[in-house]
């Protein structure tokens, strides 16, 4: 039976966080330069959502951190904008609704927010990520 845990993150998670992020991408065939692979922030995501109107949700099966997404005021969008970002899985956590969950915890965090509108940014080669 497997226990899923959906949660805010922790300073702790920043190292299991950034693993998924980057080797995510590497699967898929999007780390190359100019993407979160090679951001400085995708390794310190705990201090990044510590700002104010955002949130990083993580995603456990049995204690395990599996993957997680969030919600950030990212520069450039309109106030009552927010994006839809860092959304990530490890392989074998897909299929069992924890990116549908995920949305649905960030989404509803947005409009109690007072964001009327989420932005979603997302690379061709990460065409699963849009089943979603």
């Amino acid at each position: 039976m497997m226990n899923i845990t959906i949660r805010q993150i922790k300073p702790s998670d920043n190292a299991a966080l950034a693993a998924i992020i980057k080797g995510t991408l590497a699967e898929f065939g999007a780390n190359r330069p100019g993407t979160v692979y090679f951001d400085e922030s995708t390794e310190t995501l705990f201090e990044v959502f510590r700002m104010n109107r955002s949130i990083y949700y993580v995603a456990e099966v049995n204690g395990t951190i599996v993957g997680g997404g969030g919600i950030y005021p990212t520069d450039g969008l309109d106030p009552d904008t927010c994006e839809l970002v860092k959304m990530y899985l490890l392989p074998q956590a897909r299929g069992l609704g924890l990116g549908k969950t995920l949305i649905e915890k960030c989404l509803a965090f947005a409009k109690e927010t007072g964001y009327k509108k989420v932005y979603l940014e997302t690379m061709p080669e990460l065409k699963q990520a849009l089943s979603v």
